[in-house]
């Protein structure tokens, strides 16, 4: 590499945008080329973005020599083929969250990873938060005790997004591993990532698109077709770690729910902490609680500041000056968990990992 990061997006649907901005605000990255099957599309964002080249298979982008890296922002069931092949080209990969489909394809990507001596850094943009960043530093240096509980909920009151989002054999699933992959990861990188022990978990598919609502807009897939859903409505987990920690929680697309809701919650012996929907600290001292506000821009997740955070992490490692915060070992991790719920739910009974 020179002094620039020559970088490939592959897949330029709606969550490329983040990448993309984010890789033109970093002075040390040229945007090198984009890819998707859609050719207009393709062709499109090239123009808006003032990228040169284009090609319509990925095959074809990583045989640029002139291309260090890529971010990879496809449907799920494309995301192990394509960070294999990328690291085998020698390109460095940032690949969007999950990192696939199964802990079979996830372990095979890790183990690419390592013949390959690249970077990978899984799509884990909530760790690049001001308040996940601040809380943290706390943790760190022990102001909160020992983590102990975790509890995580996203719950979507009319929100299946259709398209690919809802057709399990390019998703893998639906909210679990669309929205809950990401608060999953987040309590367990903030409890110190501990090792799981048992999963118990539940999916239900009750509701469907629920496209007879009127009156209120959801966000929906550009392939948005309300007669293909087999995806879960919602998930829900339990799950318990070898150091007697446990995590739960629950996610969905669609419920009869009054409003959406996000909330993070960690519980430590010496204090507690709300990462989501605002970022507090509980603490105890002198025989007085305190709800301390941590005095930041903003105390939920900043989207714009937490993919710059993101981009510009992946850029340090891809130069060797820094370690990804996010790398292949956590997106193996994670995928065990996200397909154990899978799996418990199937069984109706815990499992073991």
């Amino acid at each position: 590499m020179g002094n620039k990061l020559k970088v490939g997006v592959i897949g330029v649907g709606s969550i490329s945008e983040h990448h993309i901005k984010s890789y033109l605000n970093n002075k040390e990255v040229v945007l090198h080329a984009f890819c998707d099957s859609n050719e207009t599309r393709v062709k499109q964002k090239a123009e808006k973005h003032g990228v040169a080249k284009t090609y319509t298979d990925y095959r074809d982008l990583l045989a640029d020599p002139e291309i260090d890296a890529v971010s990879i922002c496809t449907w799920n069931n494309s995301h192990a083929p394509i960070s294999i092949a990328a690291v085998e080209a020698g390109k460095h990969v940032l690949v969007e969250k999950p990192l696939c489909k199964s802990v079979e394809e996830a372990l095979q990507v890790q183990e690419a990873v390592k013949r390959s001596g690249k970077v990978l850094q899984v799509g884990f943009v909530r760790r690049f938060g001001t308040n996940t960043e601040v809380l943290k530093t706390f943790l760190d240096n022990g102001d909160l005790g020992e983590i102990y509980y975790a509890k995580a909920t996203c719950i979507r009151r009319l929100g299946n997004p259709g398209g690919w989002f809802s057709d399990i054999e390019r998703s893998g699933g639906g909210p679990l591993i669309d929205l809950g992959v990401h608060f999953i990861d987040l309590c367990w990188y903030l409890m110190g990532k501990p090792k799981v022990k048992t999963i118990s978990g539940s999916t239900f598919k009750r509701l469907g698109n629920r496209s007879n609502v009127r009156n209120l807009n959801f966000y929906k897939a550009a392939d948005y077709n309300a007669e293909h859903n087999d995806v879960e409505d919602l998930a829900s987990a339990f799950i318990r770690f070898e150091n007697g920690a446990t995590l739960t929680v629950d996610v969905s697309f669609t419920l009869h729910a009054k409003k959406d809701e996000v909330s993070v919650k960690l519980y430590g012996d010496k204090g507690g902490a709300e990462v989501e929907p605002e970022f507090s600290i509980v603490s105890e001292k002198h025989d007085t609680i305190l709800n301390i506000t941590p005095q930041i821009n903003q105390l939920g997740f900043d989207f714009a500041r937490g993919f710059q955070e993101e981009i510009n992490g992946f850029v340090s490692a891809c130069f060797g000056r820094t370690e990804t915060r996010s790398p292949v070992e956590d997106g193996v991790e994670v995928m065990k968990m996200l397909c154990g719920i899978y799996e418990s739910a199937r069984l109706g009974r815990e499992v073991e990992l």
